[in-house]
């Protein structure tokens, strides 16, 4: 059998000649022979869940003519016998830029000129990083090499993504056949492509991944309208975009919240997106599974970190060492949950370690049925190709691979990949050495050889009084061994020799330099111990418990919601009621069910509140934690953007906060533009997922800014083309976009009052997602913080409000409010303002610690606020400082950052004070709140305790255990072989409005 198969692969065989182009011209005499070759013996697996015994295969034109237990060879077909080989349907890659030029993308050169528009000659999109007209087939070029690599892990066919852009064209599905490229093209726009990265586009805008979500949803708008007015303006772009609508989409995500994010773009406009994930989807498994998304699974994971060094562990951060041990099971946890899954080879670095990871994904709870799915049925249906590739049905391509033996055991090896009928032989079948021998080495028999691992990759063991490793090789006929005397020798015996039937023999030198003679006579197959050494050194697959958020001081269970009962504290209402003594807080259903003295319920926990105060939770009004990005600083006016589509709920700034009291805060857009970004107001519940963060029914907010940053005069001598560049163009810019946003709300009122007859022959205004947030504020259904600091452009912003016909609703840092304040009073707008924060640049000069007192007692409704991840844990003693410095009443220290912020955000009915009905956001305090030796001892959020000191306290402890454990299994797993990385330690950014001043490349993120 092995004969016949060496025989047939010399011929070179193709069964799929008659397939060459017609087009072409010919040249010389081809070979038109049929291609007709037929498999026999072999166990044909069909398709994933189908299996042959004994079965034949027949092959013709490159195509699969018969298959089955009762099929008659055709005559003048050439045989091959396959009794003990394994036939599988060729792998599909679903995503590969296989044959496509390399995208190299280049590090912006901060220091040069910003590129505002686009260099792309001809009738194209506004913004480069929008290529929808690029079509991967154009740019495809059949690439041996490539093709071999991936070959020899079982593909036969995949589909091609040029990785450029945000929107990147089409995809091609082509096999790995070495044909000219026309023959190889199976489906030339088989997928469209989409991603949140730029790509090669120098442009500017986007520079953040929430500018590239509001680029992409705007994209969409601008097809829909393209294409119903036409005449409008011609568009290649956005025409080819809207065709290719009609195609698969598959979205590249480069982690779990980006597939999240990517979902609720594609939910917007009625697009079920294909993700490419990163490998981390377990981490947020029930959310991933309510996308209703297949995803394609990255099989690159990561290698054990070398902890032996104590300090070193400790720059490992407790998520990627539960990565490590987690990721070989993310197919199983998704597939298990009713995720569709596909597989890819794409990220991995060498293409050899697909099929040992795949060998793992399935030693960790996928099954080889699933497994063979993702490979080959799942990724030709979704591209729907299922009539071409995916199965050896009749009529289907010729494309399958030959294996010696199941190919998910770890003995199983590719033997032949077959393409369109074409047959690339990728391995021999390798002899099988591994047994036990007895070694005579001269006069001496006391030893012998033990030889495992695999038959591909045998090891070897010399065992007598030790056992010691030796080196084994053996190429062909001849074989090479050396191996130490014993454990504490550094002296080695070097053997060379051949094969001889089932034994080894030949010469050698001993470490005294003489020579001997060898022989290793084959005793046994592999021991039972052999067979268990071999079990430990597999790779452990027990993985710990998932953890929510999945990070440090998550947890296996969040919280849950309680009814408490808090007695005998000092209450402090921020009512009428002011500051009562030993009363009572009943806390019920996340809502504050009553306040007073000698309250009971039925079945509620008590908690001791003797000694200790009790107030509302802590809002902060600025703040920049939870956000993966702050400033899209490109534009002048960017309120298309939106910080809800960048919230990161696995923030450690959220779990430190609760630590500090904060319970709800405003995620304001940074002051790099004048016009800057839609708020995101969030609870900090920690360990929910970014959309379960945010208020629910909470106005909408968006971030203005003044003064420096905004003209850029802190951002280097090259930052000078973006408009405005003065405080009277920043003036000009908020005049200008509101003109227009009065405009565009006119044209569409003109437009939504035609007839249904004449909104049928009258081009609609096109939508403009940066005009419509404009509309809304003059609407009064989105309300204005300002980033402010000099009076002058305090008053210049409240008398373009009053011009245009809006308010400013806070202005937040304001720290000369204490000079306008009867102006502020008059405008109706409130303050937020730091406590004492001065001399950090020359617009806070004349800063002033009574600024919050002054404003406060003028009647503005004045908070105090954070702007900053660490002052935020400590914003009680901010608040205090007021009483020191003005004589502040403590309660109304306490408001400036209890009810007072929560006045500004439009949320003062429903949190910032002890009240019944209000939500059960309550800090149970230590000491008196503002003291700077209180602390925090629970912290409610809806009346869930998503911080309590006692439960910190253990989480530590256990926190240090999970990491013991994982650290132990890492240094076996290098002892065991396994490749291992150094660590990194993860830059945690704090994040605040003056970053602008640091340097050139900060200053384009500017805070």
């Amino acid at each position: 059998m092995k004969k016949i198969l060496t025989i047939a692969a010399c011929l070179t065989f193709s069964a799929g000649g008659v397939m060459a182009q017609q087009t072409f011209p010919r040249n010389g005499v081809y070979d038109e022979r049929a291609g007709l070759v037929v498999f026999t013996n072999a166990t044909v697996h069909t398709d994933y869940k189908t299996t042959i015994s004994n079965a034949t295969l027949v092959i013709r034109n490159g195509k699969v003519e018969a298959v089955g237990t009762n099929v008659k060879v055709p005559a003048g077909a050439v045989v091959m016998d396959a009794a003990g080989k394994h036939i599988y349907p060729g792998l599909v890659d679903m995503y590969s830029d296989y044959g496509l030029p390399e995208v190299k993308v280049e590090r912006r050169n901060w220091r040069a000129a910003p590129q505002m528009e686009s260099t792309k000659q001809g009738a194209y999109n506004w913004n480069e990083a929008i290529r929808p007209e690029t079509n991967a087939v154009e740019l495809f070029k059949v690439d041996a090499k490539k093709a071999d690599e991936l070959r020899k892990q079982g593909f036969g066919t995949v589909l091609t993504v040029h990785r450029d852009g945000i929107a990147r064209g089409t995809a091609a599905l082509v096999t790995l056949a070495e044909k000219r490229e026309n023959e190889v093209v199976l489906k030339d726009k088989a997928a469209a492509a989409l991603s949140f990265d730029k790509g090669t586009s120098k442009q500017d805008y986007p520079n953040s991944l929430m500018g590239s979500v509001a680029l992409l949803r705007q994209t969409y708008l601008d097809a829909q309208w393209n294409a119903q007015n036409p005449q409008k303006e011609q568009n290649i772009s956005l025409r080819a975009f809207t065709q290719a609508n009609s195609f698969p989409q598959i979205f590249e995500a480069d982690n779990k919240l980006n597939i999240l994010r990517a979902d609720k773009v594609g939910d917007e406009f009625g697009k079920q997106y294909i993700m490419k994930g990163a490998g981390d989807e377990y981490q947020m498994l029930p959310q991933i599974k309510a996308t209703n998304a297949p995803v394609i699974l990255s099989l690159a994971f990561p290698d054990a970190y070398n902890v032996e060094d104590p300090f070193d562990a400790r720059r490992v951060a407790l998520e990627d060492m539960k990565h490590w041990e987690m990721a070989p099971a993310n197919a199983a946890l998704l597939q298990k949950a009713g995720v569709t899954i596909a597989f890819t080879a794409h990220d991995l670095k060498d293409k050899k370690d697909f099929l040992p990871n795949l060998r793992k994904a399935v030693k960790y709870g996928l099954s080889e049925e699933e497994a063979l799915k993702a490979l080959t049925a799942t990724p030709a249906k979704l591209l729907s190709a299922d009539n071409l590739v995916g199965s050896l049905n009749k009529g289907m391509l010729a494309n399958f691979i030959i294996t010696s033996d199941n190919l998910f055991s770890e003995d199983g090896v590719i033997l032949e990949n077959w393409v369109q009928g074409e047959q690339y032989k990728v391995s021999d079948l390798p002899t099988d050495y591994r047994g036990v021998y007895t070694l005579k080495l001269g006069n001496d028999t006391g030893r012998k050889l033990l030889i495992n691992g695999s038959a591909e990759k045998p090891e070897l063991q010399v065992i007598s009084k030790d056992t010691v490793k030796g080196n084994l090789s053996i190429k062909g006929n001849l074989v090479t061994i050396s191996f130490a005397e014993s454990k504490d020798s550094k002296e080695s015996i070097r053997l060379s020799g051949w094969v001889a039937g089932k034994n080894l023999q030949g010469e050698g030198q001993l470490p005294n330099a003489s020579a001997v003679k060898w022989l290793a006579s084959y005793s046994e197959a592999m021991t039972e111990q052999a067979k268990k050494e071999r079990a430990k050194k597999e790779a452990d697959t027990a993985i710990g418990s998932m953890i929510f958020p999945f990070r440090a001081y998550g947890q296996p269970e969040l919280p849950k919601q309680e009814t408490i009962l808090i007695k005998k504290a000092t209450v402090w209402t921020n009512e009428k009621e002011g500051k009562l003594e030993n009363a009572d807080v009943l806390i019920k259903n996340g809502k504050i069910a009553k306040v007073g003295k000698n309250l009971s319920e039925s079945g509620a926990r008590i908690v001791d509140g003797t000694g200790k105060h009790v107030t509302p939770g802590i809002i902060d009004e600025h703040s920049h934690i939870a956000l993966h990005g702050v400033n899209e600083g490109t534009q002048a006016v960017t309120s298309e953007v939106r910080m809800a589509d960048v919230v990161n709920p696995e923030d450690i700034n959220i779990y430190r906060q609760l630590a500090g009291g904060v319970t709800t805060s405003q995620l304001l857009h940074g002051s790099a533009n004048p016009i800057g970004g839609q708020s995101a107001i969030i609870k900090l519940r920690w360990g929910k997922s970014a959309d379960e963060l945010l208020v629910e029914n909470a106005d909408g907010y968006i971030k203005f800014a003044l003064g420096e940053n905004v003209k850029q005069s802190n951002w280097g001598s090259t930052q000078t083309i973006r408009f405005p560049q003065s405080r009277m163009g920043v003036e000009q810019v908020f005049v200008d976009a509101f003109q227009r946003a009065k405009e565009y709300e006119q044209a569409w009122n003109t437009y939504n009052k035609l007839s249904k007859r004449d909104k049928a022959k009258t081009p609609s205004p096109r939508r403009d997602l940066e005009l419509e947030a404009l509309v809304e504020i003059l609407n009064e259904k989105r309300f204005i913080t300002c980033h402010s600091y000099v009076q002058s452009e305090i008053n210049m912003l409240m008398k373009v409000a009053e011009d245009m016909g809006f308010k400013v609703n806070t202005f937040t840092h304001i720290l000369e409010g204490y000079k306008v304040a009867d102006k502020m009073k008059e405008h109706g707008v409130g303050g937020s303002t730091f406590a004492d924060w001065w001399a950090y640049k020359m617009e806070v000069k004349d800063a002033i610690p009574h600024n919050a007192g002054i404003m406060n007692q003028l009647g503005i409704v004045t908070a105090i606020n954070s702007d900053d991840a660490e002052m935020a844990r400590r914003l009680n003693q901010e608040a205090a400082k007021s009483v020191k410095y003005t004589g502040m009443s403590e309660e109304d220290a306490l408001k400036m950052v209890t009810l007072n912020p929560a006045k500004l955000l439009h949320l003062d009915d429903r949190m910032g004070s002890i009240k019944a009905g209000k939500d059960a956001d309550v800090v149970l305090w230590n000491e008196h709140p503002l003291s700077i030796y209180a602390k925090p001892l629970k912290t409610f959020v809806d009346g869930i305790a998503y911080y309590d000191v006692e439960r910190d306290e253990q989480m530590r402890v256990d926190l240090e255990k999970e990491r013991v454990r994982l650290i132990q299994k890492m240094l076996q797993a290098k002892a065991g072989g396994a490749k291992t990385q150094s660590p990194v330690s993860r830059r945690t950014q704090v994040m605040h409005c003056e970053e602008v001043e640091h340097s050139e490349e900060e200053a384009y993120f500017a805070y």
